[in-house]
This record gives C-alpha cells, sequence and structure tokens, in this order.
C-alpha cells in the first residue's frame, strides 16, 4: 500500500490531501451504513499523529457538515502532527470544530458517544503498545457494547502483517480499510478485533496496482462464478474423473470422506485406490463410489513400491488424483510414494495430502519432482515437518511457511487451519492469498479429506492448481460458515461439511 501511495504522488501527481480526502469520504459512506443518518450523532474521533489521525480529522469536518457532533481528542501535541495530517488538524480549527488534547480531555473521555472512531495507529505500527496508547485502547474498549466502534484503515495496535495485538487492540464494530485489504486483518488473530471489515477504494491508478503487485491478496465471494456448470449434455465422463489414492487399518475413512468431497462438488465418477485388504470397508462406505483393490505383498502389508505403477496406470485415465488420505505410516508408504513419481511426475494434476506429506517430508528430492501441476494441502503440524520447523515458528509466520514450501517445490501450497494461506510456486513473487474464513465447525477430523477432494474436482473440470485451490478453500470455508449456524456448539462431521457443499453452491453469499 505504500508503494502504491508513493506512485500515486511520484508518477502520477496525485496530491496526499487528495488521498486522505477520499479516504475520509469513503470511511464517511461505511460509517453511514453501519450507523446509519448521522444527523445529531456525538461521536468521538481519536487521533494519532499519522495518517489514520489525519483520516480521523478529516472525517470529523465531513461529520460536522452531516449535522453530527464531532469531538476530536488528539492523542499527541499538536506540533506533532505533520504533513496532511497537519493540514487537516488546521482545516479543523479554522472551521471552529471541537478539538481537544486526550491528555486533557477530562470529563469527554468518561462520556459515552454514539459513535467511537479509531484513528490512532496505522499499518505500521509494530507492537508493544506504549503505555499510553494502551490506555487509549482500553479506554475506547470500554464502551465496546454501548458505543458504536469504527477503526480506520486497522484497529490502533494491531500488527499488520502478522494479525496479531501488541498485546492488546482496539475491538471494533467495523473496520474501513483503505485500497486493499491488509494482510492481517484476515489472519485468525485479528478476528476478534475487526469487526465487519469494509475494504474501501480512494482512487489509486489501476496502472499503479499493475506494476507493483500486491504481496497479499483475499479470495472474493465472486470466485464462486468458477464453480463448473452443469451442461444437459454432459454425462458421468465429461463431468470428471477423480482418483483417490489413500487408506489403511484403522483409517478407512479418510480416503471416502476425500472422495464424498469430490462427489458432492460435481465429479462425475470417483475411485479409491487401496490396499485389497481394506477394499471391503471401503467399498461398504459409499456404494456409489468405485474401488480398485491393489494387491499386497502379503495380507495385511498395505502400501508398496508395487502399488505404485498400478495407481500410475490408473491415474492416465483419470482427470485429477488425490494421494495420502488415510495412507498410514507403514513402511512401505515412502517406497509407494517414491515410486508413484518415478520416471517423473504423473500425467494429471494433482493433490498430495496428509500421510503423502509425512513421507514427503522424508524424501526432500521429490519435491524438485513435484511441479506446477501439484497442490500441497499441508495443517501446521504437516507442515512443519516438511520445513523442519516447530508448529509454534509455523504459526508465527504463516504466510513465510506457506512461501518456503511453495519456492522449494513449485506447487501451489495450501496451508490449512483459521486464515487459510496459498501460495502459487510456479511464479515468483505471487502475492500470499488469504481466505476470509475461520470456522470452528471446519476443526473435524476429515474436514481436510473432504477438502482434499474439492480441489481434485475442481482440478478435474480444468481449473488450474491456483484457481482450484482457491475456489476449493472458500467453497469448503462457506461450508463451515453455514454449519456454524446449524450447529452453534459445533457437532457436525466431516460428511455434514461434504453434504453441504451443493447446498452452499445453490445460495454462496455467506
Amino acid at each position: 500500500m505504500a508503494a502504491w501511495d508513493a506512485a500515486a504522488m511520484q508518477d502520477f501527481g496525485f496530491h496526499p490531501h487528495v488521498l486522505m480526502e477520499n479516504a475520509s469520504r469513503a470511511a464517511f459512506a461505511v460509517l453511514e451504513k453501519e450507523y446509519g443518518p448521522l444527523a445529531g450523532a456525538r461521536v468521538h474521533l481519536y487521533a494519532g499523529p499519522g495518517q489514520n489521525g489525519g483520516d480521523a480529522l478529516a472525517l470529523a469536518r465531513l461529520l460536522a457538515a452531516a449535522g453530527a457532533k464531532p469531538l476530536t481528542l488528539l492523542a499527541r501535541p499538536r506540533s506533532r502532527f505533520r504533513k496532511s495530517a497537519a493540514y487537516n488538524l488546521r482545516l479543523a480549527e479554522k472551521l471552529g470544530l471541537p478539538i481537544r488534547p486526550l491528555s486533557r480531555a477530562g470529563r469527554s473521555m468518561d462520556e459515552r458517544p454514539d459513535i467511537l472512531v479509531d484513528g490512532l495507529l496505522g499499518t505500521g505500527f509494530r507492537g508493544p503498545l506504549s503505555p499510553d496508547f494502551a490506555a487509549f485502547v482500553a479506554k475506547i474498549n470500554a464502551a465496546s457494547g454501548k458505543s458504536l466502534i469504527f477503526s480506520l484503515d486497522i484497529p490502533s495496535g494491531l500488527d499488520g502483517l502478522t494479525g496479531r495485538p501488541g498485546p492488546d487492540a482496539v475491538r471494533a464494530t467495523a473496520t474501513a480499510t483503505f485500497e486493499a485489504a491488509k494482510a492481517g486483518l484476515f489472519l485468525p488473530h485479528a478476528r476478534p478485533f475487526t469487526g465487519r471489515l469494509h475494504v474501501c477504494p480512494i482512487g489509486i491508478p489501476a496502472q499503479i496496482k499493475a506494476a507493483h503487485p500486491a504481496s497479499f491478496a483475499g479470495i472474493a465471494p465472486g470466485i464462486m462464478d468458477h464453480v463448473p456448470a452443469a451442461s444437459p449434455l454432459m454425462h458421468k465422463g465429461t463431468a470428471g474423473k477423480v482418483l483417490v489414492g489413500g487408506g489403511s487399518p484403522g483409517l478407512c475413512g479418510a480416503p471416502l470422506l476425500c472422495a464424498m468431497g469430490a462427489m458432492r462438488a460435481g465429479a462425475g465418477l470417483v475411485t479409491v485406490a487401496c490396499p485389497a485388504g481394506i477394499e471391503p470397508a471401503v467399498k461398504a462406505g459409499r456404494p456409489e463410489i468405485m474401488t480398485a483393490p491393489l494387491p499386497e505383498t502379503s495380507p495385511g502389508a498395505g502400501w508398496s513400491a508395487d502399488m505404485a505403477e498400478a495407481v500410475r496406470d490408473m491415474a492416465t485415465a483419470a482427470d485429477a488424483v488425490v494421494i495420502g488420505p488415510g495412507l498410514g505410516r507403514g513402511d512401505g508408504g515412502e517406497a509407494f510414494l517414491a515410486g508413484l513419481f518415478s520416471p517423473g511426475p504423473l500425467s494429471v494434476p494433482l493433490v498430495l495430502d496428509a500421510d503423502a506429506l509425512f513421507f514427503l517430508a522424508d524424501v526432500p528430492d521429490l519435491a524438485a519432482r513435484l511441479g506446477p501441476r501439484a497442490v500441497l494441502t499441508p495443517h501446521p503440524g504437516e507442515m512443519a515437518r516438511l520445513l523442519r520447523l516447530s508448529v509454534a515458528e509455523v504459526e508465527a509466520d504463516r504466510p513465510g511457511a506457506a512461501r518456503t514450501l511453495a519456492a522449494r517445490t513449485g506447487a501451489v501450497v495450501v496451508l490449512k487451519g483459521p486464515g487459510t494461506v496459498i501460495v502459487d510456486g510456479s511464479h515468483a513473487g505471487s502475492p500470499v492469498i488469504l481466505s476470509p474464513h475461520a470456522a470452528p465447525n471446519l476443526a473435524v477430523g476429515g474436514s481436510g479429506d473432504v477438502l482434499a477432494g474439492v480441489v481434485a474436482r475442481l482440478l478435474a473440470a480444468g481449473r488450474s492448481p491456483l484457481l482450484a485451490a482457491c475456489l476449493g478453500v472458500y467453497w469448503h470455508g462457506l461450508c463451515g460458515e453455514r454449519l456454524s449456524r446449524r450447529f452453534p456448539r459445533r457437532g457436525n462431521t466431516a460428511v455434514d461439511i461434504a453434504d453441504a457443499l451443493p447446498r452452499v453452491f445453490r445460495h454462496p453469499q455467506p
């Protein structure tokens, strides 16, 4: 965002006052939408000395013109305000708007206005909060439930990159962020603080965005338009053929759930390839799912290198393949995975999930053979093993972890969890894509298997690996959001997630 601002001013001649005015007008429109008619509303605006404080001062002027009763409270002496913030401070003073230092606000801070505007700190904040700003944040939060709390660009106290509070942050009713949602706003630590998030354009030209691609991007609801449409001329062979390789004693349900995800997302034919010893259990799970029993070297031996050639042969008749759900961690799994990529990658798009990722961590030279047609779907524990990090280290920098694995493999990486992170390793400099969903109802066994099946079905329909990953994650997340209404205290299963897929598609808006 800083690069966009600089280019708008240096290359296109935008005056910084214009960008700040655009931001304040966008914020005013959001505030009116959140609160309703603003005439007569008592509004306290907390203004720091930076850009956010300038936005608050410009907003105070617009509020006064609309008949509201703004009071701006300055977090720092007037002499600390610079550039456009100083300009808007002088303008507000010339117009006679009420302005007081927070240090001498007295009883004004004890009043309960209708609206509290947070313009204290911006996206450049890196914690911890100073004692006085911590007190200001606490004062704003004390009004929660009594006043509408409205943050400009980002709730003060949040780190714009990690979404972590420092150690506290304003708990906004709503946040108006300008031109592009900051990465941290999508990450799980930020959820209790952002409230309803509005992304507001402020006039940055498209040429600038093209010349300076964003480092982060979100997934918009319009992505659901890319779900494959039904055709009256289609048949099961043209609706997408998915092959799932997985299953082992005690883990027969995982490939079934993956297959259900693919079917409920619209695949025409789904086959589970599994060791012969567990094939009856898999076959009994869903009659519409086909099975391909793989001969074992001895009864109960499980996966082996000998099975790799058979799976490679079956893959030639499929449109997409998933390897890993319920594969188990037996002695032959690593040899099977190595054989699957010998002499080279499969001829169709591939999703690697679950135990396939466990073995991939032990055969690092396989990573270079995956290439741009593969999608990897690790959870934080699997990512930690792949990168030789602790789970805490992965969680501390989820975007960085996803970038690292994507760069090593050239594949699309989906780091699962609240605020799922997606990175395309086939293009250097690709943005980190963040899912807007964080649904507790997705935190059940088998949820990731369903997601792998959805992504595979989208690959089978010809969607690119990046689009299939983003669309699959968004669709899966919508299911979680919807199930949270049916099961507000959880209690749903992964089967419920799969069964929700076609229903959510009919009404894709959350």
